[in-house]
């Protein structure tokens, strides 16, 4: 297996850290993030990293006892860049001081750097109008720099906004380059792995290559059961194992009868014919319908359509012989959330869907092959198995299915008006070339009835609302701004041929303060 250049993220509690490493995956760079607590001396030699990054955090380097990195991350003569705590850090560390903020130094928000000095590798691409944009972030601020520091950049409340000790390769700087309110924070990333000696070896072709070698040598001869849902994580996983390991792996399909028009059958065509995958589809849309009948809650939607996907799950999967490994679509947002930076549990939100708890319940082992991809690696690696671009490129779709777009009771009824509702809007959608510039999609059936008239007619019938966000990541969410023209004409749509709807709305809410679903 390839061995690929290896950089290490020192989280030290940043909400933004994940953003680092998406910008460094974007520079074909691998890398993986750690929490301070975890990076010891025989963790940093044993993980050879080619060069480290410290991110920001919320503590204070001024107060006993608050994180730091080992000490012999400054020994091991790899480049080191400082982020906002992670350069206060580094000048305490080294023979800086640090002060507690002021109200006169403390920044936050947008702020401007100017340059004092442009011969700096590290800022190629940076001060071409003279001062650059940055987010800053920061209460406490360096009083003092480090012995064999110099000041490259300074803003109103960091006299020592960018700071670097050439000889050692060590920089530093007060503000987050990895955010998008630094317009050129990439360009310094950039500069920063090639500083580095960094090559760019971090291809879906190679991490394919690397993946199916790991499942082999993981599985052996053993059985694999996939839990599958039709949702791009869960299907690379199987196709990217089925290649490593073809007929050991068997998929299970639990159809809820929650998933959007003619889905299931797409699911079932797609794997059970295209790619000949051993796949079992577990028909049960009228178990779980049955058991939602009346259900309301939206926490309680989802914990009994998650007990009825682990009971059907095992049921099936107990009727294949030796099975020893369940292969699940983890990505790597997931495995750092898992653990957080204090080891506090994290807040739920809402409950997710997934098939936690089985690998003990049924004493199998896991195997997660995309446990260090973001959600768009995933995607590029779905091409790399020929995916097909349909498919790979479709809008996230939850676990719980059409249900959580069913605010208030379930019935059969209400859920073949939202199939029709939802298949004329993404259908408006794509015939206006706008599929691929909006993060998700949906409709919404509302628990109410509006008077309504059609023809010469009254009518009463469901009210629905469409729902359609701009999003990076899924974490914030903006609302699409379409023209009153597609709205009119979509509302036309699905109020024309979709029997059971007179009215039509657009929610215009963003994340926060509401969720991208409904429920």
């Amino acid at each position: 297996m390839t061995q690929h250049q290896r950089l290490l993220i020192i989280d030290f509690g940043s909400q933004v850290t994940q953003l680092i490493a998406r910008r460094l995956r974007e520079l074909k760079v691998y890398c993986e993030i750690h929490p301070y607590q975890k990076v010891t001396d025989a963790f940093l030699a044993d993980f050879a990293p080619q060069a480290i990054i410290f991110s920001g955090g919320p503590d204070s380097v001024t107060r006993e006892g608050s994180p730091r990195p080992p000490k012999s991350a400054y020994t091991l003569g790899v480049p080191i860049l400082g982020i906002c705590y992670g350069q206060q850090v580094m000048m305490q560390d080294l023979g800086g001081l640090i002060e507690a903020g002021q109200s006169h130094t403390a920044e936050f928000g947008r702020a401007f750097v100017t340059p004092t000095d442009t011969r700096l590798p590290l800022l190629e691409g940076w001060f071409a109008e003279g001062r650059e944009q940055v987010w800053m972030s920061h209460g406490d601020h360096v009083s003092r720099i480090a012995p064999g520091f110099e000041v490259y950049g300074t803003s109103p409340g960091a006299p020592f906004a960018i700071t670097a000790d050439v000889s050692r390769n060590f920089y530093a700087v007060q503000f987050h380059p990895e955010v998008h309110h630094t317009p050129r924070g990439a360009k310094l990333y950039e500069n920063f792995v090639r500083l580095a000696g960094f090559t760019g070896d971090w291809t879906m072709a190679s991490y394919k290559d690397d993946a199916i070698a790991k499942i082999r040598a993981q599985v052996g001869d053993k059985q694999v059961i996939c839990g599958l849902s039709g949702g791009v994580d869960s299907s690379v996983a199987a196709v990217l194992i089925h290649e490593a390991i073809g007929d050991q792996l068997t998929c299970v399909f639990v159809d809820h009868g929650l998933m959007r028009l003619n889905e299931a059958d797409e699911v079932v065509s797609m794997f059970r014919d295209h790619y000949n995958i051993p796949l079992i589809h577990a028909e049960e849309a009228d178990l779980f319908i049955g058991a939602l009948e009346g259900v309301s809650d939206p926490e309680v939607k989802r914990k009994t359509i998650g007990k009825l996907f682990i009971d059907v799950f095992q049921r099936e999967a107990n009727k294949i012989e030796g099975a020893e490994f369940l292969a699940q679509g983890t990505l790597y947002p997931d495995v750092i959330e898992s653990v957080s930076f204090s080891g506090g549990p994290s807040v739920t939100i809402k409950s997710h869907h997934n098939v936690g708890g089985l690998p003990e319940k049924m004493g199998l082992k896991l195997v997660e092959p995309l446990r260090e991809l973001f959600k768009d690696e995933v995607r590029a690696l779905g091409r790399e198995l020929g995916l097909p671009e349909s498919f790979i490129g479709r809008h996230p779709f939850p676990g719980p299915g059409l249900a959580i777009r069913c605010p208030g009771e379930i019935t059969r009824e209400k859920l073949e008006i939202l199939r029709k509702a939802d298949a004329v809007y993404i259908d408006q959608i794509r015939k206006h070339g706008l599929y691929d510039e909006i993060w998700q999609a949906f409709v919404a059936i509302l628990p109410v009835r509006t008077v309504g008239v059609m023809g010469d007619g009254r009518t009463y019938d469901y009210a629905c609302a469409l729902r359609a966000v701009t999003s990076v990541d899924g974490m914030t969410a903006d609302y699409y701004p379409f023209s009153h023209d597609f709205l009119g004409e979509t509302a036309t749509r699905i109020i024309n041929e979709v029997k059971g709807i007179n009215r039509v709305t657009y929610d215009i809410t963003s994340k926060p303060p509401g969720t991208i679903e409904w429920e």
